[in-house]
């Protein structure tokens, strides 16, 4: 219902869908994003806010919508309390369903004292936090608590959207799977259960105090701002004939610089003139586990960064390879498999093209292979390549990236 709410809140407004981004944590909330047409962030549970707060501050223009549930207040509370306090503009929606919902049932920070869930079976024995009231005492500037069943939700959503400030809707709603069945709980004791607890309903807080991103920037001198705010762009040097996306994945493990050589290759794409954008998945573990970088090249703008299907793999590594078992399944005939050479044989539809990187260093791999694999495909230009390395790696680790380049037409096998 929050999301319908929602939709037609964003309706009404007619905002540009690339100016805004719905963001979410885990929860029975968590997948609110995937149903808008609009720009999308999915992270940890009770961080929402955080990377809220992140987008927000990279660029005030953005409307920022944060979906979340009671339980990702709670446990990142402290994200809810500077936001608001430093009044840094996001729409925050919680759906207040005073339990876990997704994962059993468990109290939260909001079930009523006296509330039975799977981990409070006499009763929760804590009293529950007035979210709103939290919110509104530390500096929120527009703060509304009200009910699912509440037909001006809509509106009060786009009113909260349209509020330079941080905005917050403490919106209480049913947890059909657990907390109805537990505590023989409807809309009625819903809505009884604001007063009883002695809870205000309605706006409970609206006022015009200057939001933090804008007066960031305006107190910044034009020289700082230039320095440390703005936008450096890439200027193209290179040409490159691509006339299509090329979806990239780079599949290697830990101390193979991964990461830091698809940087490199996105770079070198910026450089000739293409889009690129580029998704990293790594394991908290230091110097083990899989590395996996995913690279889209484009000639024209892209709006969705996923790869299901690569056109290119590059093979680098066990650990990678597991990971990427879909996208390796996923590869065609038309697609290129780039494989260190001892990682062979392997079942796969895609044209296959062995490297021989055995004698490469271990931290050269990732930008060894991505050089032979450009150097084959004819993707982009070695220099693009080069140039990249210089810009954005210290003068000495960039030397050897380069002179690692120039030993990757070798690297072909037969």
């Amino acid at each position: 219902m929050v999301l319908d709410y929602l939709n037609e809140a964003l309706v009404q407004l007619q905002l540009d869908p690339h100016q805004v981004v719905i963001v979410t944590d885990i929860g029975c909330s968590g997948l609110s994003d995937q149903y808008f047409n609009t720009n999308a962030f999915h992270g940890l549970h009770g961080r929402a806010i955080t990377y809220g707060t992140g987008l927000k501050l990279a660029n005030p223009e953005l409307k920022v919508i944060v979906v979340m549930g009671d339980g990702g207040c709670g446990i990142g509370g402290h994200h809810l309390l500077n936001a608001a306090r430093r009044n840094i503009g996001l729409t925050v929606l919680v759906l207040n369903n005073f339990n876990y919902g997704m994962t059993g049932g468990q109290h939260s920070v909001t079930t009523p004292h006296g509330g039975i869930t799977s981990t409070t079976q006499t009763g929760n024995l804590e009293q529950p936090l007035d979210i709103a009231q939290t919110a509104a005492i530390n500096g929120a500037s527009f703060v509304v608590r009200t009910t699912v069943f509440n037909k001006e939700l809509p509106h009060l959503i786009a009113h909260a959207i349209r509020h330079e400030g941080f905005s917050l809707l403490d919106i209480w709603e049913l947890c059909a799977a657990y907390y109805v069945p537990n505590n023989a709980f409807n809309r009625k004791s819903l809505e009884e259960s604001i007063s009883n607890l002695g809870f205000r309903s309605g706006i409970i807080r609206e006022d015009e105090r200057e939001e933090y991103t804008q007066c960031y920037r305006r107190l910044k001198s034009a020289e700082e701002e230039r320095r440390s705010l703005q936008p450096q762009p890439l200027k193209p040097r290179f040409s490159a004939t691509l006339g299509h996306p090329v979806r990239i994945v780079i599949a290697g493990s830990a101390g193979q610089k991964v990461v830091s050589s698809a940087a490199i290759l996105g770079t070198a794409a910026v450089l000739s003139g293409l889009w690129a954008t580029k998704r990293d998945d790594y394991p908290v573990t230091v110097m083990t586990g899989h590395s996996v970088s995913e690279v889209i090249v484009s000639p024209n703008e892209i709006f969705y960064t996923g790869i299901e299907r690569p056109d290119i793999l590059l093979a680098l590594a066990p650990e990678g390879i597991m990971v990427a078992k879909r996208q390796l399944e996923a590869l065609t005939p038309k697609s290129t498999l780039y494989i260190k050479r001892d990682l062979l044989p392997i079942e796969t539809k895609a044209r296959v093209v062995p490297l021989d990187l055995s004698r490469v260093p271990r931290k050269e791999i990732a930008v060894a292979g991505i050089g032979a694999m450009l150097y084959h495909s004819d993707l982009l230009s070695q220099e693009a390549l080069k140039e990249a390395a210089r810009i954005i790696q210290p003068a000495e680790i960039a030397l050897q990236t380069v002179s690692t380049l120039e030993k990757s037409p070798t690297l072909i096998a037969p």
